[in-house]
């Protein structure tokens, strides 16, 4: 038996060599005689994606798949501005489409006018200060000056011994009057409409100050010179007392100028220059016949006067205001 089965045993490799010979013959075939395998790429669609065994494959179809998901959000939107557009392109009351239109527009100017109202209030308050604590000097002053009688020279005496009031309502005047003639200065376009409402007020407070102040020192030393002081002192308090009252009168005539009803602006204006026209003229009046009888002296004389003291010093001084105002601006 074994001997048998050694036969059997040798018979099977002998059958066998001849088979692996040939497997490994074909297997170690050249490589320039060995077949060449395509490479298949997977293909993705639009409603389902193919499973790839290679990693490589599978990321590489990751960033298709992305955008196929997002394509229809991305048309959505796009179709909705499209539609807003030409919403704005047909709308009956806006022209966003439309050519550009070049449009001009003025800067606006505030025209601030809480200091001038702030300043006014303050005049107000002084002048009835003055009415509350000296009520019987400004009595005596309306009286003196609207009712001339044979007790003049009396009332005069007492005005003189009062002089804080009459310093309080010079002061009035030169506040009333500057602002005043700084209304007038822009109403009729002497200065720049440009130049500050308050160094305007400032200049004309000067200019009154520089006139009557240098017309107070003039007659004071004509009437030392010429020995005629009583005469000027007579003179000088005339025209001081004349002040007074139009001091008192600007105060309505500034408030009606800073706050104007236009309608009424030049006829506000008007009745202010008639009236202080009428006032100097009256000062001349009354103060004509005190002075004559004091020296001798002439209609024609008092007139040159007039014309050499009281005319042409303000004509001058307006010159070189103006002239000072126009270099500045």
């Amino acid at each position: 038996m074994f001997a048998q089965s050694e036969t059997d045993s040798a018979v099977r490799q002998k059958d066998t060599t001849p088979v692996q010979d040939t497997i490994t013959r074909k297997i170690s075939l050249p490589d320039s005689l060995r077949p060449v395998r395509k490479k298949t790429v997977p293909i993705v669609t639009d409603s389902t994606v193919l499973q790839a065994k290679d990693s490589a494959a599978v990321k590489d179809s990751v960033p298709v798949i992305q955008t196929v998901t997002q394509a229809p959000q991305t048309i959505t939107r796009h179709y909705s501005i499209a539609v807003f557009q030409h919403v704005l392109r047909d709308h009956p009351y806006y022209n966003f489409f439309g050519t550009p239109l070049n449009s001009r527009m003025l800067e606006k100017k505030v025209n601030d006018k809480d200091g001038l109202f702030y300043f006014l209030l303050g005049l107000l308050l002084y002048m009835g200060l003055i009415r509350l604590l000296f009520e019987k000097y400004l009595a005596n002053v309306i009286t003196l000056f609207f009712r001339a009688t044979l007790r003049q020279q009396q009332i005069r005496e007492q005005l003189l011994q009062s002089p804080l009031p009459s310093l309080l309502l010079n002061i009035l005047f030169l506040l009333s009057g500057g602002l005043f003639l700084s209304f007038v200065c822009l109403h009729y376009k002497i200065v720049p409409g440009s130049i500050n409402i308050w160094l305007l007020q400032l200049y004309c407070t000067a200019l009154l100050l520089l006139i009557y102040l240098g017309k107070f020192l003039l007659l004071k030393i004509t009437g030392w010179i010429f020995n005629i002081s009583h005469a000027t002192d007579t003179y000088i308090f005339i025209v001081f007392l004349v002040n007074k009252i139009i001091g008192i009168f600007l105060l309505p005539v500034t408030v009606l100028l800073a706050f104007p009803y236009q309608p009424l602006y030049p006829v506000v204006f008007t009745l202010a220059f008639m009236i202080l026209f009428i006032l100097y003229i009256y000062r001349f009046i009354i103060s004509y016949k005190p002075v004559r009888n004091e020296i001798k002296v002439n209609r024609l004389h008092f007139f040159v006067y007039l014309c050499a003291f009281e005319i042409a010093p303000l004509l001058l001084i307006y010159k070189v205001l103006l002239i000072f105002v126009e270099r500045s601006y």
